[in-house]
């Protein structure tokens, strides 16, 4: 705090105050001078304060900025919607289809020839016609 002064300027110092102020009135002055100085290390105080509160308000500022931008070209989020979105258009394709892992059960049996499931009845080698003479229906 005293850089500018040696302990030699400080006591000429007191003892100028000492002569001019008088022992009676020294007291009172040392007490004026310490609020003086106590108002003024205050001000200094406050005057940091807030310059530190506006520099991490334009950095919070900034990192808003930085975080609405990483929000705006965010790469993963395409990726993550375009998992959401269904496979198929339609949910007929989908219901046709097995999912991984999952195995899809036909039939395996053979109908009887001549039932309804068939649609037709089969033909033997003895009454097929030629290819010729059939006709289409």
């Amino acid at each position: 705090m005293f850089d500018l002064f040696s302990w030699n300027h400080i006591l000429i110092l007191v003892i100028v105050a000492l002569v001019v102020v008088g022992p009676k009135d020294l007291p009172r002055m040392m007490h004026m001078m310490g609020r003086w100085a106590g108002k003024a290390r205050g001000m200094a105080n406050e005057f940091k304060r807030s310059f530190d509160d506006m520099a991490r308000q334009s950095e919070l500022e900034e990192l808003r900025k930085e975080v609405e931008a990483l929000k705006a070209n965010n790469p993963l989020a395409d990726i993550g919607r375009s998992l959401d979105e269904p496979l198929y258009a339609d949910n007929s394709a989908a219901a046709d289809e097995p999912r991984a892992g999952e195995f899809q059960v036909t039939d395996t049996s053979t109908p009887e020839a001549g039932t309804p499931e068939t649609g037709t009845p089969e033909a033997t080698p003895a009454t097929a016609a030629p290819a010729s003479e059939r006709t289409a229906p």
